[in-house]
């Protein structure tokens, strides 16, 4: 299997309201959506499908777990103030957040949460880490 990841798929509970969110909010362009699916383009050959807990049930054959995903998704962006500015926009959207803080491996980040709590981490990281990640 080639290592790589095609789609992220998370199971929303209303995918008019993450619409609102990731395109009305954080101006997000859609690749493809309907009312059970929201599929948004987020990196190269990577999209973020939304899908409606109902169709991911139907799909999958199991519920999603409730509670607070032990995952997190992450967004780097080149500087300090790009983080505050991302969890600004976040907070103004209505997401719970924390703030950017410096990590002690030496990066700077903090998180917000989406409407179903599905958490995004907005870090930037130095080194070739981050290099590899930044557009």
């Amino acid at each position: 299997m080639e290592q790589r990841v095609s789609f992220i798929t998370l199971a929303v509970s209303d995918v008019r309201r993450s619409r609102e969110f990731y395109v009305g909010g954080l101006g997000w362009k859609p690749i493809y959506e309907d009312d059970d699916v929201l599929m948004l383009p987020v990196g190269e050959h990577l999209i973020l499908s939304l899908w409606s807990v109902d169709g991911f049930t139907a799909e999958v054959g199991h519920a999603p777990a409730s509670g607070i995903a032990p995952i997190a998704l992450a967004h780097n962006v080149p500087t300090e103030s790009g983080v505050d500015e991302v969890l600004a926009l976040a907070e103004s959207l209505g997401a719970e957040t924390s703030a950017g803080q410096p990590r002690e491996w030496g990066g700077y980040s903090g998180y917000f949460a989406d409407p179903d709590g599905f958490r995004w981490e907005i870090a930037m990281n130095p080194g070739p880490t981050g290099d590899y990640v930044l557009p």
